[in-house]
């Protein structure tokens, strides 16, 4: 299949929205070689006018083509899959700002794992914190913090993958045990 980003911008005959030799003054646009060599800017930036036109088609995980789906990728931070059909990574960075927004939550955890692993994901977090409502009192839940989670895939998974899916969406300090279930048919 050809590189369809070498011939972005590449359409014969494109016309630009803005021609410069139309906004030239009068006097300039009575000089035939100065309208020729606009003329040949318009046809250089032609692509750019059009794409800036349809940038929010280009930001939009949906409409975006699908070479630029990497780009996108990259810009939510998420590290795509090259088994990851075009569906799933326009599926992928449109969720992106949910995750995001629940990051360092046993939520934020699960709907990170979710996107990159097909299967049923639990987070259990062993609620470990440094106070108390009774000054003096236990602390509640477990004294060390950590997070388990349970992944039952249903096909092949990358655990150093997952794993690295959790770090990056995991408080720092906070160690977590991945388990994970593969199903075989």
């Amino acid at each position: 299949m050809p590189d369809v980003r070498s011939r972005r911008g590449m359409v014969d005959g494109l016309t630009t929205p803005v021609p410069i030799g139309t906004r030239l003054p009068a006097v300039l646009q009575e000089d035939d070689f100065l309208l020729r060599f606009v003329a040949a800017i318009d046809d250089t930036f032609a692509p750019v006018h059009l794409t800036l036109d349809a940038l929010a088609a280009y930001v939009d995980p949906h409409l975006a083509p699908a070479d630029f789906l990497e780009w996108l990728c990259a810009w939510v931070g998420i590290e795509p899959d090259q088994t990851w059909s075009v569906e799933r990574r326009r599926e992928v960075v449109a969720h992106a700002s949910a995750v995001h927004r629940w990051r360092g939550t046993t939520r934020g955890v699960a709907e990170a794992v979710r996107l990159v692993v097909d299967g049923d994901v639990e987070v259990t977090d062993t609620g470990a914190a440094g106070w108390s409502a009774t000054p003096g009192g236990p602390v509640p839940g477990e004294a060390v913090p950590g997070l388990l989670v349970r992944v039952r895939a249903s096909g092949p998974v990358d655990r150093r993958r997952v794993e690295r899916v959790v770090a990056a969406v995991t408080a720092a300090h906070v160690p977590f045990t991945l388990d994970l279930e593969e199903e075989t048919s």
